[in-house]
Parts: C-alpha cells; structure tokens; sequence
C-alpha cells in the first residue's frame, strides 16, 4: 500500500485506466515537438486551467516538467517583472534542487553546495505546535514570527524587492497549516513591497487539500502559482500560471524559459486525463470526505499512543509528529525510523521527515481514489508497527 502517492505524484492512483488511455493517444499522434510550437493538448490544457481550476486573474500557463523548473520560471519572472532580486522565503520550505529554486528552500539539503542565488532572505515559517514566538493564539504567534521576519527583510533589503515565495501547506517543513490571517498578512506585505506573491503549490493544487488549490482554500490569490506534482498524475508535468497583467509585461521586457521538454503533448494530455478524472470521480469532495476519515483514526491512535505529539493537515494531506513526550514535546526520531521501516515490511510505504530543528513527522499522502477500507488496513499497519517499535526500543534500554 502506498500512502504517499508515489513521490506525492500519483494524485490518481497508480496506472489509472485515464492516464493509459492518454499515453496510448499520445502515442499515436505526438510525443514531443519543438519547444516552440503549442500542440493541440497543450493549448487545451492550459484553456482548463484558466477556465476551471486557476482563482481570476490566473489564466497563463507555461508547461514545463517539475517543480523545481517551474519555481525557476516564477522566480525568473518575478525579477523580471519587477526589476528587483530580493526574494522572501519561508522557513522550512521546500522548492527543488536547481540554482534559484534550491536557494530558497529551507526544509533540508542547504549544506556543502557552495553559495547560493544572491537576495533571498529566510522568514520564520508558521508552526503552531513548535511556534518560535509562543505566548498567543496559532494566528498571534504566527503573525509575530512574520512580523519579525519582515522587519529583518526590510532592515538588509537593497531596495530591490522581487517576491515572496511560500508552500500553503509547508510540506517538507513537517506539514504546517498556516492560519489563515498569515496568509492574508503575506498578500498584504508583497502588496506594500511591491513583490510579486508566489504560491508553490506543487502538493496542494488539484484536490489534495480537498480544494482546487490552496489559494482557494485560504481566500488568497497569488500573482503566480507553480503546480507540478499533482498535475502530472505520476509523469512529469509541471507549470508557472500568471495574470495577463505580469504575463504582458514580461513579454514586453523580452520574457524567455525554455527547455527541450516545454508544452511537449504527451505530458499535456495526461494533464487533461488527471483533471477530467478528478472531476467525474469527485475527488476533491472525497479528498475531504476520506480525509477526515484518515484524521480521526489518526487522532484515535493518538489517544492511545503518547509518543504522537501531533496530527495535523488538510484533506489528504496529513501529518503525525513523534515526540518522547508530549510535555518537552521533543523529537523521537529513533521511532520515526524504526516505526517507517517496520510499516515498510508489513506493506505500507510511508514517507517520515526527520528534522533534527523540526521533528519527526510522518506525512501521510496516499492517492485520492484511497477507500475508507485500504484506510483501515493503513492504520492497522501503522498500529502494529509503532507498538513493535516501541517494545523494541524498551528492550534496548534493558
């Protein structure tokens, strides 16, 4: 059993009787063309997404392959857009491997690379179960970490202001749910920076989160969104969606981001497989319906077992934080392994974050065409392997 989703890719499930049907299609007709033509299937994609999914004014799509390629577009467009380089980052995120989009990740994988894209600056992320100014309410807490980030910002900033680039759930991070007023506070600030707003919705678009997107889920619209992971339905597939008013004027200012691989068909008609199926199966509903499912027995092995701190997320995108003790709520990293590796050999395949600043979180991600019966057998299994793995760690103390 995969409970998450391939690498968070497979939204749909594996090998969906959809996603064959396009490959096969796309086979027939075209796998790829020249970077600068706009197949049939790209053209239509990029119509669905403007027209169903994307919040106004987001209605201009580039389709390009992985997340980290369309941070990069982003990010490039921003700076382009604005003139600026200077670029805010939240805390424990998480935005890929290449040059600028590995520069303004901060969840791991930092170390021993050599120095980075000049101008970003790091916030505090919002983390209601490890807040780094406590005191207040989830929103008060989380609105005076930003506070104190921005001021920093302001403070070093060259006066060249770009963007401001966040996860609406910090994923990677150890699956952090921003309040909502936090989310609003960042419009607000790119507003009086005059910085482009930047969604990296690579796991939160396309009925994960039992919403369209993020943005949709928190009211707020961003002035680019990146979608990758569940767009693709497991093939590489990603894309950077804008305004027509920051599309213009990039444009204008000679706009350029290619590759071998950009609006190639095969990937776009799989997109338009994922998208119609998430439709007619009401994935999103059931994101949420089954989610909630998920949560509660979760929340019932929490009842039961003190070493979980925390469960947290939205739809099927979940969190489990592994503490020692819920008190000094401090880390238990040696049952995060032990516990992932036994669910690993009883059949469930789960991803742990291990963090030493951040904790020890499962994240639990399975397809959304997951049923409340392989849910069942999930959580069984988990059972199962946190109880061996903490009677294995008793008897090595003794």
């Amino acid at each position: 059993m995969d409970f998450t989703s391939g690498q968070m890719c497979a939204t749909i499930g594996h090998n969906h009787p959809a996603i064959l049907e396009a490959l096969h299609r796309a086979g027939e007709q075209a796998l790829h063309l020249f970077s600068g033509m706009v197949p049939e299937a790209a053209a239509q994609l990029a119509l669905r997404l403007a027209d169903d999914w994307m919040p106004a004014p987001l209605t201009r799509s580039l389709l390009i392959n992985t997340g980290s390629e369309s941070n990069e577009a982003a990010l490039r467009m921003a700076k382009l857009y604005t003139g600026g380089y200077e670029v805010i980052a939240v805390g424990g995120s998480w935005h890929g491997v290449t040059g600028a989009a590995s520069s303004v990740s901060f969840a791991s994988d930092r170390k021993g690379y050599g120095p980075g894209v000049p101008g970003v600056f790091p916030i505090p992320e919002p983390n209601s179960y490890r807040p780094w100014i406590p005191g207040g309410s989830d929103a008060e807490s989380a609105l005076a970490a930003l506070e104190l980030g921005l001021r920093m910002f302001d403070m070093q900033s060259a006066g060249a202001p770009a963007a401001i680039i966040v996860e609406p759930v910090i994923s990677a991070g150890g699956v952090l749910v921003p309040p909502p007023e936090y989310m609003q506070a960042l419009r607000k600030a790119a507003d009086e920076r005059g910085m482009l707003l930047i969604f990296d919705e690579a796991q939160t678009a396309f009925g994960r989160i039992g919403a369209r997107t993020g943005a949709e889920h928190f009211g707020v619209t961003p002035d680019i969104m990146t979608v990758s992971k569940t767009l693709g339905g497991g093939l590489p597939l990603a894309a950077t969606i804008t305004s027509d008013a920051v599309e213009a004027r990039a444009h204008e200012r000679g706009f350029t981001y290619y590759t071998s691989h950009v609006s190639d068909p095969l990937p776009a008609a799989v997109g338009l497989a994922v998208l119609k199926t998430l439709e007619e199966e009401r994935l999103i509903e059931r994101a949420r319906d089954t989610g909630a499912y998920l949560r509660q027995q979760l929340e019932a092995l929490q009842q039961r077992y003190e070493e979980i701190g925390d469960v947290r997320g939205l739809g099927l995108l979940l969190g489990v934080e592994l503490v020692k003790d819920r008190s000094s709520r401090e880390a238990h990293h040696e049952l995060g392994a032990l516990t992932t590796r036994r669910c690993f050999e009883l059949g469930l395949s789960m991803n742990i974050r291990r963090r030493p600043e951040r904790g020890a979180v499962w994240r639990i991600a399975p397809p959304l065409t997951v049923n409340h019966d392989e849910i069942d057998r999930g959580v069984a299994i988990l059972d199962q392997a946190l109880g061996e793995s903490l009677d294995e760690l008793a008897r090595r103390k003794r």
